[in-house]
């Protein structure tokens, strides 16, 4: 997990044939280094045309879901475990080399009231599980807070590392996301300072999920910390252009956020790779 990606919501939340095909094609058109393919529907995947694709084009992979309503770990850890093992075994089969995401819950799970301790324990208890089994299988996992709008129970990179060290796994890391960053840190440096040890990997997602460097977010302060805790993890470009009502009602994504994945891949990539660049996570090409 080093290097430029995207996640292929940029273009198809369908990872079928026809939308592994023409999202492979299109990373590989940007000199993507890898993709994150979206795991919501296991079953779909396709894991050895998918490897194919990989293989041919020389990208590597993470998978990333949210698990769905009647397996949040929260209310039901067995339910998740069995959810989380299905997709870690069809991320190795891809090729993948971790599984991350919402992985402790829902995206748009929320109960109304905080979190309870009988909840954070089904979580821990599902997360341990998941991660244990994913190291007997040669994968790392992660989990991403994300806002208090689409989940309830881990919003902060100090949550995050909360809920590592209760669970103890070796091969367990933080997943940051600007976005969420954004409106839950004091701070996006303070957000990578706190999670420095376990941060493996970071979306780098614009204030309103459009084009980077369009919005609100700080990306000085954002590359600046990494650079000062010598990130060297995977750099993710998230941006939401094709949602699924599904998806969009979770993420709360009511109007495009760009007009096409064209001026997000044309403005937003240079302007990150600029800023990567600028402070020496990425060798300038």
């Amino acid at each position: 997990m080093k290097g430029f990606g995207v996640h292929t919501s940029m273009w198809t939340m369908k990872w079928d044939r026809p939308g592994a095909e023409a999202a492979v094609a299109a990373a590989e058109h940007y000199r993507m280094d890898f993709i994150e393919i979206p795991m919501l529907d296991i079953d779909a995947v396709d894991a050895p045309h998918t490897r194919a694709l990989l293989e041919k084009s020389g990208l590597r992979a993470v998978c990333s879901l949210g698990l769905p309503e009647p397996v949040w770990a929260s209310v039901n850890p067995e339910g998740a475990i069995e959810h989380l093992k299905r997709a870690i075994d069809k991320t190795r089969d891809l090729g993948g080399e971790a599984l991350s995401g919402v992985t402790f819950g829902g995206i748009g799970e929320r109960t109304g009231a905080s979190p309870t301790e009988r909840e954070y324990d089904n979580v821990a208890r599902a997360l341990e599980a998941a991660s244990s089994y994913a190291k007997t299988q040669g994968l790392l996992f992660g989990i991403e807070p994300v806002n208090r709008y689409e989940n309830h129970l881990i919003n902060t990179g100090w949550q995050a590392v909360r809920m590592i060290e209760r669970v103890g796994s070796e091969n367990i890391f933080i997943h940051l996301d600007t976005y969420h960053m954004n409106i839950e840190e004091k701070g996006a440096g303070n957000g990578i300072l706190d999670a420095r040890e376990h941060l493996k990997y970071i979306h780098l997602s614009e204030s309103d999920r459009g084009t980077p460097g369009a919005g609100t977010c700080d990306w000085d302060e954002i590359f600046a910390t990494l650079s000062a805790i010598g990130f060297d993890g995977g750099l993710a470009m998230e941006s939401f252009i094709n949602m699924p009502p599904e998806i969009a009602f979770g993420l709360s994504v009511w109007r495009p956020v760009a007009e096409n994945f064209e001026q997000v891949m044309d403005n937003g990539l240079p302007f990150l790779r600029n800023k990567a660049a600028q402070y020496r996570l990425i060798t300038p090409s």
